[in-house]
C-alpha cells in the first residue's frame, strides 16, 4: 500500500500532536486517551474545512470547561502553517480553516496514490468470517438471494480495503429435510429422462424445470441402474448427486454476480464429523449446557399432547436471550441451533472476528446465536466480535406492477434473469442504494433509466464524463497537468474537499461494518461533478477545457483525473465497474 498520509489523517495526527503539547504543559492529564477525538467535515461548509470535537469530550478530563479548553488547543492549532484559523462554535467545537494549498497537496496525493487511494491499514489484518448467502441448496439462486448475496460481497471487499483479512464462507444447508425433496425431485426427473411420463410433478416435490439437466446429468453418469430401486437404497446417492449439481449451478448463478467465496462449509459434513458432539462436551465442562425441562408455551394453555421433556439446554439467558434453548429435540435429534452452534465455533476457530448476513425472516434466531458466541468468546477468554446483519426481502417491479414468484410453483426471477436484463453492475450498485434493514423496491424499468433519479446511472455517467473529457483533451493536445494547480478557484476546491472524504468514508463504513455508505458517497460525489460541469454551460471560462488558457485547463484535467480516480476506487469496493463510456 502507498503510505502517503491523506488530509484527513495528517489534520488528525497535527491534533493530537497540539493535545500531546497540551498534556505536557499539564493542561490535561498526563494518561489522557484521545481515542474519541474526531477531526472531520463541519456540517455546516461555511463553518470551515474541517472540524475537531477534541475540547468537548477532554474538557472533563481537564477539570475544565469546553471552551476555555478549547482557546487553548484553538490558539495552537492557528499557529499552524497550513491552517489559516481556528475559531470557536457552540459549546467548545473547534472549526479550522485550511490553506488552499493543502487542498491541493490532497489532490497529488489521489495521483500519487492513484488505486490506493482510500485504502487502509485499519483492520491491522484482523481475521473476519463473513457468511453470506448460504441458501438452500435446492434451486438456482434468485432474487431472494440476491440482496444479501450483494451486500455480503461489497461487506467483504470494504474490509479488506480497509486492511482486514476476510474470508467469504457460505454455509450449505444440506442436512435437512429440504434435501431430502430435493433428491426424490431429482430423481423424478431422472426416470423422466429414462423415458418415463412422470406426469404432474407430485405436490411437495420442487416442480421447477432447473431440474431436468440434473436428471439428465444422472443418467448419462448411472444409466438405469436406480429406476427401480428402492428409495433407501437410491436416496442417499441422490441426495448427494443432487447437492453437488445444485452447488454448481449457484456457484455459477453467483459468478454472475462478480462473487465468490473462499470457504463451502456443509452441514452434513459438520454432523459427519461429530462437530456437534464436541460442541456439546465443551459446552457442558464450561458450565454452558445443562439438562433440564422447557417451560410451557407461554400466552396460552399448551397443547394436549405437551408434556415437559428433559433436554440438553443452553444458558442462551445468561447473554440475554429469552429463554435457554435445546440444543437437540427429545428423539435425539440436533436442533437446527445446535448445528448452527456448532458450526459458529467452527468458523470461529480459524477467525478474530464473525458477521453473518442473513435474511430478515432469521430475525427470531439472532438473539440466541448471539449468546452462543458470547459464551464462546467467554470460555475462551478471548474477544470473538459477532455480528448479524439482517437484509430485507426486495420487492421485484415491472412499470410500477410486482412481479409475482414463488420458489415452489418452479416460477421465479433468477439472478441469472436479472443480469441479463439489466447487468450485473445495474444490480450490484442498486442492491447498495438502501440501508439493508430497510425495505427496496427493484423495478426493472426504472434501474435503467438515464436519470439522476437512478443512482447507478448517475455515478457511472459521472465516470464515463471524465474519460471522455479526458479523450477530447488528448486530442486538443492536452494533458492532466499539476504545474499550475494554484490557479484552481473555489468551486474546484469544493471538488476537491469532497474527493478527500473518501479514505474517511472508507473506514467508517468499514467500522460501522455497512458497505451502502460507500455508495450514498459515490453518489454525492457524482453530483458534485455534475454541478461543476453544468457551470460551463453558461460560462465557458468555467469548462474543463478551455483552449486559450493551457494551464488552466491542464489543471482541471488533473482534477478531473482524480475524481474519476476516487469513483473507481469506491465502486471497485462495491464490486461495480466503471464504464469509459456511456
Amino acid at each position: 500500500m502507498n503510505s502517503k498520509i491523506t488530509l484527513y489523517a495528517a489534520y488528525a495526527a497535527i491534533v493530537e500532536t497540539v493535545l500531546s503539547q497540551l498534556a505536557s504543559e499539564g493542561v490535561l492529564p498526563a494518561d489522557v486517551s484521545f481515542a474519541n477525538v474526531t477531526v472531520e467535515p463541519p456540517r455546516d461548509p461555511s463553518h470551515g474545512d474541517l472540524a475537531t470535537n477534541a475540547a468537548m469530550v477532554l474538557a472533563k478530563q481537564a477539570k475544565t470547561n469546553p471552551r476555555a479548553l478549547a482557546e487553548q488547543i484553538a490558539a495552537k492549532l492557528a499557529a499552524q502553517d497550513s491552517i489559516t484559523s481556528a475559531e470557536i462554535a457552540g459549546p467548545g467545537f473547534i472549526n479550522l480553516r485550511l490553506d488552499p494549498a493543502a487542498w491541493l497537496t490532497e489532490l497529488a496525493a489521489i495521483a500519487e496514490m492513484a488505486d490506493d487511494y482510500g485504502r487502509s491499514d485499519m483492520g491491522a489484518g484482523r481475521i473476519v468470517n463473513v457468511e453470506y448467502v448460504s441458501a438452500n441448496p435446492t434451486g438456482p439462486m434468485h432474487m431472494g438471494h440476491c440482496r444479501g448475496a450483494v451486500v455480503g460481497d461489497a461487506l467483504s471487499s470494504l474490509l479488506e480495503f480497509a486492511g482486514h483479512t476476510v474470508t467469504r464462507e457460505y454455509y450449505i444447508n444440506d442436512a435437512g429435510g429440504q434435501v431430502d425433496t430435493l433428491a426424490r425431485s431429482a430423481h423424478l426427473r431422472y426416470r423422466e429422462a429414462l423415458g418415463e411420463d412422470i406426469g404432474e410433478i407430485p405436490e411437495g416435490l420442487y416442480p421447477g424445470a432447473y431440474l431436468k439437466p440434473v436428471g439428465e446429468s444422472l443418467v448419462k453418469e448411472f444409466g438405469d441402474k436406480h429406476a427401480a430401486e428402492d428409495e433407501a437404497d437410491w436416496l442417499p446417492i441422490f441426495r448427494a448427486e443432487a447437492v453437488t449439481r445444485m452447488m454448481e449451478l449457484i456457484k455459477s448463478d453467483l459468478a454472475l454476480l462478480g462473487i465468490h467465496h473462499d470457504v463451502f462449509s456443509s452441514e452434513a459434513a459438520l454432523h459427519a464429523a461429530g462437530k456437534p458432539d464436541e460442541a456439546e462436551a465443551w459446552l457442558r465442562a464450561n458450565d454452558f449446557v445443562y439438562d433440564g425441562v422447557l417451560e410451557a408455551p407461554k400466552g396460552k394453555a399448551p397443547p394436549e399432547d405437551w408434556e415437559p421433556v428433559e433436554l440438553p439446554l443452553f444458558r442462551s439467558t445468561r447473554f440475554g436471550d429469552d429463554q435457554d434453548r435445546p440444543i437437540k429435540k427429545s428423539n435425539g435429534a440436533w436442533t437446527y441451533f445446535g448445528a448452527d452452534l456448532a458450526y459458529h465455533m467452527q468458523k470461529a476457530a480459524h477467525a478474530d472476528e464473525l458477521i453473518d448476513i442473513w435474511g430478515a425472516d432469521h430475525a427470531g434466531t439472532v438473539k440466541r446465536i448471539k449468546a452462543a458466541v458470547a459464551a464462546l468468546s467467554e470460555g475462551q477468554g478471548r474477544p470473538m466480535p459477532f455480528d448479524v446483519k439482517l437484509v430485507q426481502m426486495v420487492q421485484l417491479m415491472r412499470g410500477g406492477e410486482p412481479v409475482k414468484m414463488s420458489k415452489r410453483s418452479g416460477n421465479f426471477i433468477t439472478i441469472a434473469d436479472m443480469i441479463e436484463e439489466v447487468g450485473k453492475d445495474v444490480v450490484r450498485f442498486t442492491m447498495l442504494t438502501r440501508k439493508p434493514e430497510a425495505q427496496m423496491e427493484f423495478d426493472f424499468a426504472k434501474v435503467v433509466e438515464a436519470s439522476k433519479d437512478n443512482p447507478v446511472f448517475y455515478v457511472q455517467y459521472a465516470h464515463a464524463r471524465i474519460r471522455s473529457t479526458m479523450r477530447k483533451a488528448a486530442e486538443a493536445g492536452f494533458a492532466p497537468s499539476a504545474d499550475a494547480l494554484a490557479q484552481l478557484g473555489e468551486e474546484e476546491i469544493a471538488l476537491i474537499r469532497n474527493a478527500a472524504q473518501f479514505p474517511r468514508i472508507i473506514e467508517a463504513a468499514a467500522k460501522a461494518r455497512e458497505a451502502h455508505r460507500v455508495a450514498f458517497y459515490l453518489y454525492d460525489l457524482a453530483a458534485d461533478l455534475h454541478a461543476f460541469w453544468n457551470l460551463g454551460n453558461d460560462n465557458p471560462q468555467k469548462r474543463f477545457i478551455v483552449e486559450q488558457d493551457k494551464g488552466l485547463t491542464e489543471a482541471r484535467l488533473f482534477l478531473g483525473q482524480a475524481i474519476g480516480q476516487v469513483i473507481r476506487n469506491g465502486l471497485a469496493v462495491l464490486g461495480v465497474e466503471a464504464v469509459e463510456s456511456m
